[in-house]
């Protein structure tokens, strides 16, 4: 599909850099970037090899040459730039967490589905080659009935109060940045939990440093997370079942090597990524898949679980007292 859809780029910071080079890397089309100055588009347009730049958000979204917008600003403004997006006949993929909460993200699919868009999560983990087939091994039955899932996502971030993972307004801590990685993989895996229950540690600005979680199922399964901005952890991923298991390798979330046990402890599959590039190509072709086949909503990451894993989110954050300034 690479190179069906047009794409525009908004906003300018790292991770919208990271989508980019691997766009061009592999062969996808992007036409333009909007910035909410001329001056950082221009920058932007240059560095990367596109074609326009333009010095809003207004503006990018209202070219004819895009057909796609991929919204990379802070996560409360996802909502407001999806809609402007989608308002202008744009498909959107919005990095995640998707919103700020449920609320907006009913709001954005709603709106999306009303004018027969594509609203896509930017959860680029769920389309790595290797999250296919560990979804294959685990639908397959071979891992017999799945007990637990346990994964963690842990760094040693900046403590700077003034840093964007710090502030509130900016939807900033471990929550929405870090722990969407573990909770969206044990839906994945599991679905929507029964039950919730989670606690965390909050910094001097109020963000959450670290939140950790259990997460109960109708099968009697169990899944645990661990999420932190301020330590270093070992980001693996393990789903255990009662006829075997699946460890993933450090960084789980990234392209990584994984191996599948059988019950008596013996390797039985061991898969090891090639990947060119960090590996966010695999959403955009995603996304230009569903369009070529006319379709809003795909089964890896479909809008409507989108929305259930922010309704968790919002549980989370009202059981730990974590409320933004902008809600």
């Amino acid at each position: 599909m690479a190179g069906s859809v047009r794409w525009g780029i908004l906003a300018t910071g790292w991770i919208a850099e990271q989508f980019v080079k691997d766009l061009n890397q592999h062969g996808h089309k992007v036409t333009a970037v909007g910035s909410r100055s001329q001056q950082s588009a221009d920058k932007f347009a240059a560095e990367f090899g596109i074609p326009k730049a333009h010095g809003s958000y207004e503006a990018l979204c209202a070219d004819p040459d895009v057909d796609a917008i991929y919204v990379a600003t802070p996560h409360p403004m996802h909502a407001d730039n999806a809609r402007l997006a989608l308002n202008h006949g744009k498909h959107v993929l919005i990095e995640k967490a998707f919103t700020v909460n449920a609320r907006e993200a009913q709001e954005i699919v709603d709106l999306g589905a009303s004018k027969d868009l594509v609203v896509l999560e930017a959860m680029w983990t769920r389309f790595l080659p290797h999250m296919l087939r560990i979804r294959e091994i685990v639908r397959s039955g071979v891992l017999g009935e799945i007990r637990s899932v346990v994964a963690d996502h842990t760094q040693d971030l900046s403590d700077d109060p003034k840093h964007r993972l710090n502030a509130l307004e900016l939807g900033g801590g471990a929550l929405l940045d870090l722990g969407i990685y573990p909770i969206s993989f044990t839906f994945d895996v599991l679905g929507a939990p029964k039950t919730i229950a989670a606690t965390a540690r909050l910094k001097q600005t109020g963000a959450d440093g670290t939140v950790a979680t259990m997460f109960t199922y109708g099968s009697g399964a169990i899944a645990l997370t661990l999420s932190g901005s301020d330590t270093a952890g070992r980001n693996i991923a393990t789903i255990h079942g009662t006829e075997g298991r699946i460890e993933i390798d450090k960084v789980w979330y990234t392209p990584t090597s994984f191996r599948r046990y059988d019950a008596s402890n013996s390797v039985v599959e061991e898969y090891v990524s090639k990947v060119e590039g960090r590996g966010m190509q695999y959403q955009a072709a995603e996304l230009e898949r569903l369009v070529a086949e006319k379709r809003t909503a795909g089964t890896i990451l479909s809008p409507s679980e989108s929305v259930a894993i922010m309704t968790c989110l919002d549980t989370i954050r009202q059981q730990i007292g974590l409320k933004y300034p902008t809600e």
